[in-house]
């Protein structure tokens, strides 16, 4: 009988916290989208940035072979 109120107590407790809903699980899955693409556009801007210095170097480099 103890056993049937302690799974009856659990099922409750559980169905309690689905209907007072969670919403800092959002919240957070918003923040590290944002997180996300900031990191990304970051990246791109060092990619390009570097990507040009590095081109400009390897053709000094091809230029001044004979």
């Amino acid at each position: 009988m103890l056993k049937f109120y302690v799974t009856l107590q659990t099922l409750f407790i559980a169905g309690a916290d689905r209907l007072k809903g969670d919403n800092e699980k959002g919240a957070t899955a918003v923040e590290y989208g944002i997180m996300v693409a900031l990191i990304a556009a970051v990246i791109v801007g060092i990619v390009a940035t570097l990507g040009t210095e590095i081109r400009t170097a390897f053709t000094t480099v091809v230029n001044a072979l004979p």
